[in-house]
C-alpha cells in the first residue's frame, strides 16, 4: 500500500482524512457519552443521509451540480438545529427529540432514495465508505472542519466539561448554557458530515462511541479518557483502512470491527487487571 500511497493522490487523500476523522470523532464522542446522547450521532447521520439522497436527486434531475457531500452537511446542520429546538419543546422529555429527527431522517431518506432512482455505487460508497471516494476538494474540506472543531472545543473546554458533568451548576456560573449546546450539537452534525466519505453515514455513529467506551475502562480522568479515545480511533482508521484497502471492501465495516476488538481487549485488560488485584489483596490477608 505505501507504493500505491505515494503514487496515487486519492490514497493519500483517503488516508489523511482517515487520520482527521481518528482525531475529531472520538473527541466529540468523548463528550457526547459523557452526556448521554449517543444516539445523536445516529439520528444526524440518518438526516446526513437524507441531504445526499437530496444532492444526488437533484443533480440526476436537475443537474444542478450539488455535491451530496455538502448537502448532507447542510441537512445535519439543520437537523441538529431542530433536535435543539425540539428539546426546548419537550423539556421534561428532552430525549424524545433524538427519536423523531431520527424519523424524519429516515423517511426523507427513503423517498429521495427512490427519487433518485435506488441505490446506486456512489450511494452505497456514502453508506459504508469508501478508500477511493475522497476527492482534493473533499479533502480540503474535511481538513477546514477539522481545524474549526478543534479550535472551538479548545476554546470552550471548560464550558464543555461543566455542562456535560454538571448543568445546573454550569447554569448558576453563568455559563450559556443554550449558546453552547446548540455549538456542540452543530459540531457534531459536521464531524458526522465529514465523517462519511471515509467510514459512511450508517457506521459514522461507531466511530464516535467505540473508541470512548474502551478508554472508558482503563482511562483514570477526563483528560486521559479524551487522549485514549483518539488513540484508538486512530488505530481503528489506520488498520480499518488498510484491511480494506487489500481485501477490497468498504472500510467503514473494518473500521467498526477493528474499534470493537480494541473495545473487548480493554475489557479483557480491566478485568485482568481486577482480577490480579483482587488476588494480591487475598494472599496479602493471608
Amino acid at each position: 500500500m505505501l507504493a500505491d500511497f505515494l503514487e496515487y493522490d486519492f490514497l493519500r487523500h483517503t488516508f489523511l482524512t482517515g487520520l482527521l476523522i481518528g482525531i475529531i470523532a472520538p473527541l466529540l464522542g468523548t463528550f457526547i457519552v459523557v452526556r448521554r446522547l449517543s444516539l445523536i450521532a445516529d439520528a444526524l447521520s440518518h438526516v446526513t443521509l437524507a441531504g445526499i439522497a437530496f444532492g444526488l436527486f437533484m443533480d440526476k434531475k436537475f443537474a444542478l451540480g450539488i455535491a451530496p457531500l455538502y448537502s448532507g452537511m447542510g441537512f445535519s446542520v439543520l437537523g441538529s438545529i431542530f433536535i435543539e429546538q425540539l428539546r426546548g419543546v419537550y423539556k421534561a422529555y428532552q430525549e424524545l427529540a433524538i427519536p423523531i429527527i431520527l424519523s424524519g431522517g429516515v423517511g426523507l431518506s427513503v423517498i429521495f432514495i427512490a427519487l433518485a432512482d435506488g441505490f446506486n455505487t456512489e450511494l452505497f460508497n456514502y453508506l459504508f465508505g469508501s478508500v477511493s471516494a475522497v476527492s482534493q476538494m473533499d479533502f480540503y474540506s474535511i481538513l477546514g472542519i477539522s481545524i474549526i472543531i478543534i479550535l472551538l472545543i479548545g476554546l470552550f473546554y471548560k464550558e464543555l466539561v461543566t455542562l456535560s458533568f454538571d448543568e445546573e451548576h454550569a447554569v448558576v456560573s453563568g455559563i450559556h448554557s443554550k449558546q453552547i449546546h446548540l455549538l456542540f450539537i452543530v459540531l457534531t452534525a459536521l464531524v458526522i458530515a465529514a465523517s462519511i466519505r471515509v467510514v459512511g453515514v450508517l457506521l459514522v455513529s461507531s466511530l464516535m462511541t467505540l473508541p470512548v467506551a474502551a478508554s472508558m475502562r482503563i482511562a483514570r480522568g477526563f483528560k486521559q479518557m479524551i487522549a485514549f479515545s483518539i488513540v484508538f480511533g486512530e488505530l481503528a482508521v489506520i488498520i480499518g483502512l488498510i484491511t480494506g484497502y487489500y481485501f477490497s471492501i468498504p472500510p467503514g465495516g473494518t473500521i467498526v470491527v477493528v474499534s470493537i476488538i480494541i473495545l473487548l481487549l480493554s475489557i479483557g485488560m480491566k478485568r485482568f487487571s481486577y482480577t490480579s488485584r483482587k488476588r494480591r489483596l487475598t494472599h496479602g490477608t493471608e
